[in-house]
């Protein structure tokens, strides 16, 4: 992933936001929050639901993100 491409991403990083952890864009909520949920056993519909100011498009992209990143770590450790 290049960095124009991480700075795409819809995570933003303020201290004064949760003490500068990430977040969604335009949110307080943690993106650490979907990945949690997911691994839970929790269907995407169902963190929606739950964090309504998070939109589908940023939850999916910053999914993809993440599974890019460790596809490439593997490949590039």
């Amino acid at each position: 992933m290049t960095v124009a491409q991480r700075q795409a991403l819809p995570i933003r990083i303020d201290p004064d936001i949760l003490g500068g952890t990430p977040v969604f864009a335009g949110t307080r909520v943690p993106v650490r929050t979907v990945f949690d949920y997911l691994a839970d056993g929790c269907s995407m519909e169902e963190v929606l639901e739950n964090f309504p100011s998070v939109r589908r498009e940023d939850a999916v992209a910053v999914l993809e993100a993440g599974g890019e990143s460790l596809v490439e770590q593997a490949l590039h450790p």
